[in-house]
């Protein structure tokens, strides 16, 4: 699909109807099952329908209730949608209850007038960047049927570049937007954690959990933002000449395959040839995360308490290495869960001083192209590749920051444009100036 600026002009015009719009959107969603897709795991087709004629008449009758209005848009598996069971690509709620009410976002979609296409498969309860589930498949990168779209927001991603959405509702715990952007060749922005309500969601953990979309441009990012912030940030792009683009190789630049590597300096030098500076910075205290995030950090301690009457309850129905990524947090006690927040200010501190010049951190959105899934069968290499897929992006959820990822030269390779937290405007600004310029 176009972007949702050129989604709405064509509207507005009488090029189309959301009824068409929508119409393609469910053909490409049967298509892609036909093909063995896994993308979704339900679709609303008559409802969908239904809304698309409602949005039709309105606009006929001079109203649109918003820039996405009319638009198809897909809702991650773990928001509530009134009706529907919640089931966060787990078996293990099978039996849960339907919604008694929209969750904040969804409700906030809903009312700007998007039509709600479906829920979209995503790795069993967000636990992996890898988009891997067991229950419902594992949706692949739509450049190569042979690797993984990347998670855990995999179905998302996939049914925009698909075109079967025109944005996709996401999540964002450790790179959950941002990942299956980059491997799917689309924007994705992971807005600072507080903005968006997460009412009415599975959490993963309450400390780093964010909500954000998956789109086709940075302007795209931005009008969804608003609708589901309620804040409407100035996202015109920035003047690229000047701008300060701090980059640094400590913990992020290790193992960086050589495609990813190749992409991002070519990047660099772009921008650097359209009068933005590059400054290279030291930044070691990042080694430090693993060591502190040894027992499993924040995600551990708190979907422990989230999932422990479950798992005593339905724990078979798990992915075993969900329920082992979980479990860790069993053995984790009040003062080494006090330890992460303390260590976590202090990284924080670190990084406003060092990037207090910044207009923005650029680094590599994922430090490898998606793996392949054949490569994902044993357990120790996936745990590796989960760890290397996940390091880059959740740097900025530990800081409590915001970032986009934006396409950048090559199937599968991101380029993140990072900010910290609340410089969400700022950062919308700059990555606009930056996908014009590698655009």
């Amino acid at each position: 699909m176009q972007t949702i600026q050129q989604l709405q002009a064509d509207l507005q015009a009488g090029r189309t109807t959301s009824e068409k719009l929508t119409g393609q959107a469910l053909e490409a969603i049967e298509a892609h099952r036909q093909q063995g897709g896994s993308a979704f795991v339900h679709v609303d087709a008559e409802s969908a329908l239904q809304a698309a004629r409602a949005s039709d008449a309105a606009r006929k009758a001079g109203y649109a209730l918003s820039p996405l209005a009319g638009l198809p848009v897909s809702i991650k598996d773990l928001f509530d949608v009134k009706g529907q069971v919640t089931r966060a690509g787990s078996k293990a709620l099978d039996g849960a209850a339907p919604a008694q009410q929209d969750a904040v976002a969804v409700a906030r979609l809903r009312a700007a007038g998007a039509i709600l296409i479906g829920r979209t498969n995503m790795s069993e309860f967000a636990f992996s960047g890898l988009g891997w589930n067991p229950h419902y498949g594992t949706p692949r990168a739509p450049y190569d049927e042979e690797r993984v779209s990347g998670g855990s927001t995999s179905g998302g991603a996939v049914s925009v570049a698909k075109g079967m959405a025109a944005v996709a509702l996401g999540t964002d715990t450790g790179g959950s937007i941002r990942i299956p952007s980059a491997f799917c060749g689309l924007t994705g922005f992971k807005p600072t954690a507080h903005r968006v309500s997460l009412q009415g969601g599975v959490p993963l953990s309450t400390t780093l959990d964010s909500a954000g979309p998956l789109a086709r441009s940075v302007a795209c990012c931005a009008t969804v933002d608003a609708i589901l912030s309620g804040q409407t940030l100035d996202a015109s792009p920035a003047r690229l000449a000047g701008l300060r683009f701090y980059v640094t190789q400590d913990f992020i630049g290790d193992n960086v395959d050589a495609t990813v590597g190749a992409a991002i300096e070519a990047a660099l030098s772009r921008l650097s040839a359209q009068g933005a500076q590059i400054v290279k910075f030291d930044f070691p205290e990042l080694r430090e995360l693993p060591t502190i995030n040894g027992g499993g950090g924040f995600s551990a301690a708190e979907s422990w308490q989230w999932h422990r009457k479950l798992l005593a309850e339905h724990g078979a129905a798990y992915d075993p290495r969900v329920a082992t990524r979980i479990r860790r947090g069993e053995s984790m006690g009040a003062a080494d869960y006090i330890e992460l927040f303390h260590a976590r200010a202090r990284i924080q501190a670190i990084a406003a001083d060092r990037l207090r010049d910044a207009d923005a951190w650029l680094m590599p959105t994922v430090a490898v192209v998606p793996p392949r899934v054949s490569d994902l069968a044993q357990d120790e290499a996936f745990f590796a590749a989960n760890g290397l897929v996940l390091r880059n992006p959740s740097v900025i959820n530990f800081l409590d920051g915001c970032a986009v990822s934006l396409p950048c030269g090559a199937p599968g390779v991101g380029l993140a444009v990072c900010g910290l937290r609340d410089a969400d405007q700022r950062i919308l600004q700059v990555s606009a100036a930056v996908e014009a310029a590698l655009n």
